[in-house]
């Protein structure tokens, strides 16, 4: 939340300045000293973090009109079948294969085909390709990114918001901020709620303790937001995901998914998607989308053909808006009929839980209100960090940064409350590995400079004797 001590350390340890002095007045010293160090190290971290947060919530309006030529078409009599809409993409691109087709979702939009392997395009990304379904026109194609379909633009964004270009090590960046960002909102809402009422109002003040009153009183509104930027931000980053998903498979809540499997001997009924590269298999695409629709998989749908002969069709819904739809169906490419079903609403509580909060995070739960408000987080945390640098300054009366919370504070915590901690810590570290790694650098480099600092006091008098 605050990204700068909120107190001063004589109002730490002062009487009268926490609400309640038995609960908070041992661990108050050590919480403002992690606070302070934390925020101000991590700061710049959670600043990129959330500008690019910032940036990545417009790009989804940003996008519609950057692209409306691709995306959106004159509304027509009736749509044509997505065979023949296919046939026409691969005509103007014979280029790669086809790995998914998006059937037109609404009255204006258009159809998208996704080739893989494409020269050119990266290889964790598709060219996709938009025809029109009324007229089997090709309306441009645009490298796409993700399940949420990202095209350029947004593309760049996110990965910036995600790893700063820097690939796979990049990511270490956006992981340590989402691990932090809980334990400094935590942390700056006990500072906050520990002191006297009367210490934290805004009017009628000045000077740092004004800026201290909007810090809290913002953070204090934002917490929430925070905590869950911080929850969702860590299921899907690279160390800590990986735990989550761990624990997760371990007690039966991870996302099911349909079995791919047609069995049988399927040669000789067309290319698949690996190896012809039409899309069309067996039955062919219009069969497998009207058995689909038969099992109530209502747009959008996204159609993956079949990866080789031994495998079926692939139609999956496609919707993370609410109500999310994402029931999927596998189709026998040889007959057509529909081998696996599985619907949202089977998915386990943490499987829901986990995709609601993802689709909240990147914005697209509840669309525009869900991208205001994640706007209007990151602002929120931009802010603060700018206020809490500005209290350190202040601290130094305006010439230079204030001086660091004193050490030693750990001391004055009891045993009783000590050793939990630590073993808390501990945990805690392990599951969120960058949080406890980057804590415990922390603390060695502090004890190096609390012991030069120390030697160097011990130095003094003897030079001066």
């Amino acid at each position: 939340m605050s990204i700068a001590p909120s107190t001063t350390p004589e109002e730490a340890t002062r009487p009268d300045a926490p609400a309640s002095p038995r609960r908070w007045a041992p661990l108050r010293p050590l919480i403002l000293r992690l606070h302070f160090y934390a925020g101000v190290l991590v700061a710049p971290f959670l600043l990129v973090a959330a500008a690019t947060g910032f940036l990545y919530a417009g790009a989804f309006q940003a996008e519609k009109l950057v692209y409306a030529h691709e995306l959106t078409v004159p509304v027509g009599d009736a749509k044509l079948p997505i065979s023949q809409q296919v046939a026409a993409v691969r005509k103007a691109h014979p280029e790669g294969t086809v790995s998914a087709v998006r059937p037109s979702p609404e009255a204006d939009a258009t159809t998208r085909v996704m080739l893989s392997g494409v020269k050119g395009v990266d290889a964790d990304h598709t060219l996709a390709v938009f025809v029109d379904p009324y007229t089997a026109k090709v309306c441009g194609a645009l490298e796409q990114y993700g399940s949420t379909g990202a095209l350029p633009l947004r593309t760049w964004i996110d990965e910036f918001h995600r790893d700063l270009h820097l690939g796979e090590n990049g990511r270490l960046y956006s992981e340590l901020a989402a691990s932090w960002l809980w334990v400094i909102a935590g942390g700056g809402l006990v500072l906050w709620f520990s002191r006297r009422r009367a210490l934290r109002k805004v009017r009628g003040t000045s000077g740092r303790r004004r800026t201290l009153g909007l810090h809290g009183t913002v953070g204090v509104w934002a917490a929430i937001g925070f905590f869950f930027l911080s929850a969702t931000g860590l299921t899907w980053s690279a160390y800590a995901g990986a735990h989550i998903d761990e624990l997760r498979t371990s007690l039966g809540q991870a996302t099911p998914s349909v079995s791919a499997s047609a069995g049988g001997d399927h040669g000789g009924h067309g290319g698949a998607a690996g190896t012809g590269g039409s899309g069309e298999h067996g039955v062919g695409l219009d069969k497998v989308l009207a058995a689909a629709r038969a099992e109530g998989l209502g747009d959008p749908v996204e159609i993956v053909p079949p990866a080789d002969s031994s495998s079926a069709y692939v139609v999956r819904q496609v919707q993370r808006s609410w109500p999310s739809k994402q029931d999927a169906a596998a189709i026998d490419p040889t007959t057509g009929a529909v081998t696996d079903v599985v619907r949202f609403e089977d998915y386990p509580v943490l499987a829901k839980l986990t995709r609601w909060g993802i689709d909240l995070h990147t914005g697209v739960l509840f669309g525009l209100v869900n991208q205001i408000a994640l706007m209007l987080l990151a602002l929120s945390l931009i802010v603060l960090i700018v206020w809490g640098y500005r209290m350190w300054w202040q601290r130094g009366r305006g010439s230079a940064f204030g001086r660091p919370v004193p050490r030693g504070a750990w001391q004055q915590v009891p045993p009783q409350i000590l050793v939990p901690l630590v073993a808390v810590v501990a945990v805690v570290g392990y599951f969120v590995p960058l949080l406890g790694i980057s804590l415990a650098a922390f603390v060695v480099v502090d004890v190096v400079l609390g012991e030069v600092a120390h030697r160097r006091g011990r130095r003094k008098p003897a030079e001066v004797s």
